[in-house]
């Protein structure tokens, strides 16, 4: 690990996520509903799984929301 060399991820360390982002209202659920967040993240894992292993982490971070995304999500 000596000679080991850093790179930068694509997911800072400033970026904070937590379930209590996620909508509090039902108009704000319903508006959410109509994303494809979830289509978007089956994107995220078929790129990360055939072409861009660097994004794993970042992937996982987001895909923890599927059930009540925000926008910060």
């Amino acid at each position: 690990m000596n000679e080991a060399k850093l790179v930068s991820t694509p997911l800072g360390s400033h970026f904070k996520l937590s379930k209590e982002q996620s909508p509090k209202t039902e108009a704000k659920r319903d508006h959410m509903s109509k994303v494809p967040y979830a289509s978007a993240i089956g994107s995220l894992m078929y790129a990360m799984v055939c072409t861009r292993p660097d994004i794993a982490h970042a992937v996982g971070v987001v895909s923890r929301f599927m059930s009540r995304p925000k926008k910060q999500h």
